[in-house]
């Protein structure tokens, strides 16, 4: 279980008091994530998801506060920052910054169909449409520049057999670097995995954990939801999947040709970020029961990613 920060019935009860959302009849940490404590809340008026935000400033929570806030208001099917009777919407719980929100509808899927991926890709359309004309600026803490600059730390741990795959991931990203981020920009959710995202049966139903979200190049979110969504277990790209899930977004938010040019880049890119993610994850210690995800997942399909033949649909 993914619970870093242990919480109390007692000192919940005290900070759940201010939302005047009635008496708390239970809670349970959440086994999916990695870097956020995550509690179902059960109350006299509901359902509801506490987060105990456990890495970067607290004041960029305040740009996911707002992010959230707008792309609910565009309806798109996203949590949003309860407030308290008072207003206060971002509080602080186990010396952490603490985040009430409503639980959504639905259920992680682990075996996606082309259907669900048709879906993640016009969820995704939507969500750019929505930020794009006015960005919320913000930079990822683990965007491009920070690629470039832990890649070399991790290669010192990694065996001799893994640094060429490396080294040349990132010798391809600083002569790319500037042609990245010269592509069409929005915000971004940066971290769409299938356990991100709920569906109510055959419907998407929910977009969760925004906290990896900025202000990117709008292929790069594509390529990361692509390299999960798509992906087989031996971490080549499913044909069929793939398409669905591309063909649906270019149907709202048609690629252009700077985009179908630095494809087979970006996806390459979106693996090397997980791939050092994880990499870090391994070597810090970890609390009992945290879920470490395996960084070979992401080595693997960066090898695969060596070789694209999926191109981009209906480029401009």
């Amino acid at each position: 279980m993914s619970v870093f920060t242990l919480v109390e019935r007692a000192e919940l009860e005290a900070f759940l008091a201010p939302y005047g959302l009635g008496r708390l009849l239970e809670f349970n940490g959440i086994a999916e994530g990695t870097e956020n404590s995550n509690f179902f809340v059960s109350l006299e008026a509901g359902e509801y998801v506490l987060t105990l935000v456990e890495r970067g400033r607290r004041r960029d929570l305040f740009f996911v506060v707002e992010l959230l806030q707008r792309l609910h208001a565009a309806g798109l099917p996203v949590p949003y920052a309860i407030a308290t009777q008072s207003g206060e919407t971002l509080r602080e719980l186990a010396e952490k910054p603490a985040l009430l929100q409503p639980r959504l509808p639905g259920k992680h899927i682990s075996r996606p169909n082309a259907q669900h991926c048709r879906e993640v890709g016009q969820l995704l359309a939507r969500l750019h449409l929505s930020t794009r004309e006015q960005i919320l600026e913000h930079q990822s803490d683990r965007g491009l520049d920070w690629m470039l600059s832990e890649g070399p730390l991790q290669a010192l741990q990694l065996h001799d057999e893994q640094l060429p795959l490396l080294r040349d991931s990132l010798a391809e990203l600083a002569e790319q670097h500037a042609h990245i981020l010269a592509l069409p920009r929005a915000n971004l959710h940066a971290d769409l995995f299938r356990d991100n995202l709920l569906f109510d049966g055959p419907h998407l139903s929910g977009l969760i954990d925004f906290h990896n979200a900025c202000a990117g190049p709008m292929l790069y979110d594509v390529a990361i939801s692509v390299n999960d969504w798509c992906s087989t277990a031996s971490g080549r790209l499913d044909g069929s999947r793939t398409r669905a899930l591309l063909g649906a977004y270019a149907s709202l938010r048609p690629f252009t040709a700077a985009e179908a040019h630095l494809w087979p880049t970006l996806l390459r890119v979106a693996c090397l970020r997980f791939w050092l993610s994880r990499l870090i994850a391994i070597h810090q210690p970890a609390a009992t029961g945290v879920h470490i995800k395996d960084p070979t997942e992401f080595q693997r399909r960066l090898q695969q990613r060596q070789q694209v033949s999926l191109q981009l649909p209906f480029a401009l």
